[in-house]
Order: structure tokens, then C-alpha cells, then sequence
């Protein structure tokens, strides 16, 4: 596994943002780039949610860091069309007038992330947890049938 940072992000194996048939994020190479943190620290965008997504053979499992946030502020969904959207919001923390700020480097605001899964996920029995700040969704996959082979007598 390669621990080497790239434009795509820590990815495992050599998968990369255009090997990945199922993801719905677009790549933007400014979207970590905020000019001018200090004109507005409620706009910043919590936008380096990071998920990672390992597929069983019983399952599809995501894992997403969420620091901070308690589960009635993540929402887990699903669409018709086979998509898991896992969105939420962090609150700015609030300023007192005596506060002076050295430092604000921890995000907030909302995020968004999308996926589409295969043909093979039961889109009915997604389950979510939430525990010490990671959020879990597990998404079971249907049993692949393996086709019946038939042997044919070949005549002559």
C-alpha cells in the first residue's frame, strides 16, 4: 500500500478517481484551497469528509471519519437509482466576545458525499452505525448465482 499523497487523495491499491466506476465526486483541484480563511470561517466548506469503501463477499462497507459530530447530524440515504449519499453539517463554533482566535484550522459547514453501488447491493437492507466518531454503512450484496452449466452429448 502506498502512503504517498496525490492529487486524488490516499487511495489503497492503484485505484484512482478514474478507475472508479461507481464514484459520483468530481475532482476539483481547488476545492482544499480557501484563499482567505480568515474573511469567513462559516463558509468553509467540510469538504475533506473522507470515506473509504471495502467490498466483502457478503457486503459493501463504507467508513467515513466524523469527528465531533453525533449521528442526528449525519444523514444516511438512499436513492431509487442505487445511490448512498452520506451528508451532515458542522456548526461554527460559537465566539465569545472576549475570545481571541490564534488558529482555526477544524472545518465546518455542510458535506456531501455519493456513491453509486452495483447491481448486486440490497438497496432495502442498509444498516448505519455510528461509534467514537466514525460512521459505518454496511450495505449487503445479493448472492451471486453461478450459472447452471449443462453438459451437452455431442452426437456423431
Amino acid at each position: 500500500m502506498s502512503l504517498i499523497p496525490s492529487f486524488f487523495g490516499n487511495r489503497r491499491g492503484n485505484n484512482s478517481i478514474f478507475s472508479d466506476p461507481f464514484a459520483l465526486d468530481v475532482w476539483d483541484p481547488f476545492r482544499d484551497v480557501i484563499p482567505f480563511p480568515e474573511l469567513s470561517r462559516e463558509n468553509s466548506a467540510f469538504v475533506t469528509t473522507r470515506v473509504d469503501w471495502k467490498e466483502t463477499p457478503e457486503a459493501h462497507v463504507f467508513k467515513a471519519d466524523l469527528p465531533g459530530l453525533k449521528k442526528e447530524e449525519v444523514k444516511v440515504e438512499v436513492e431509487d437509482d442505487r445511490v448512498l449519499q452520506i451528508s451532515g453539517k458542522r456548526n461554527v463554533e460559537k465566539e465569545e466576545k472576549n475570545d481571541k482566535w490564534h488558529r482555526v484550522e477544524r472545518s465546518s459547514g455542510e458535506f456531501m458525499r455519493r456513491f453509486r453501488l452495483p447491481e448486486n447491493a440490497k438497496m432495502d437492507q442498509v444498516r448505519a452505525a455510528m461509534e467514537n466518531g466514525v460512521l459505518t454503512v454496511t450495505v449487503p450484496k445479493e448472492e451471486v448465482k453461478k450459472p447452471d452449466v449443462k453438459a451437452i452429448e455431442i452426437s456423431g
